[in-house]
């Protein structure tokens, strides 16, 4: 057989080879995937993460949940809960107040799938109280608001209502994603929020950021 004919087998060996791991891969993967903005690269948020002021975490005097607005109208009828939920999720239908009927939303923390939006919370990856006590507490009420309603920063997304109540307002030193494929995820959207909102980290803090993002 000429040469040029057995390199050709070979391409399309390789090339169907390939085709059948994709295939694999897409039969695997969720039906459904968070879509929140993707955060800074590893290499990025370690750079962001040694910027940060590092000093013992603030008091949390003075919080209160209706100092940080949310959540306000992004667009019609939608607010912000229900622009992620449409967001984050596959298939959703809305109805005339922009409250999310039907749909199917993948739970990146802990790898669960739900088809009721009353199964999901909005989780501020920050927390609203964690980010009082690393320098929100200065900050106006107009600030407060637009930091919790960022969508443009890796800030919100739609999760498991339990397990965002666990994490309640625990930094990566106390919790992290019980699923370890989205632990290096969120330690990034984890930087790049705090680096964005020029947030303090404390020390125990910065340990847990750098033991995850070092092995991204």
């Amino acid at each position: 057989m000429p040469v040029g004919m057995i390199y050709a087998r070979r391409l399309a060996v390789l090339a169907a080879s390939a085709a059948l791991t994709v295939t694999g891969l897409l039969a695997t993967a969720p039906a459904a995937q968070a879509a929140m903005p993707t955060p800074v690269s590893a290499a990025t948020a370690r750079t962001y993460l040694a910027a940060l002021t590092v000093k013992a975490e603030g008091s949390s005097s003075g919080y209160s949940r209706d100092l940080f607005p949310h959540w306000i109208t992004q667009s019609g009828a939608c607010n912000t809960r229900e622009t992620v939920l449409k967001r984050d999720g596959v298939n959703v239908v809305t109805d005339s107040a922009c409250a999310s009927v039907s749909g199917s939303w993948y739970s990146e923390y802990d790898g669960a799938t739900w088809t009721a939006a009353s199964d999901l919370d909005i989780d501020h990856v920050v927390a609203l109280s964690e980010a009082w006590r690393s320098g929100a507490n200065a900050w106006t009420t107009a600030q407060r608001q637009a930091f919790a309603n960022d969508l443009t920063r890796p800030q919100l997304i739609a999760v498991t209502d339990n397990v965002n109540q666990a994490k309640g307002d625990l930094d990566p030193a106390e919790w992290m994603p019980s699923r370890t494929a989205y632990r290096c995820t969120y330690a990034r959207a984890w930087v790049h929020v705090k680096y964005h909102w020029n947030l303090s980290i404390d020390s125990a803090e910065k340990s847990a950021l750098q033991s995850v993002l070092n092995g991204c």
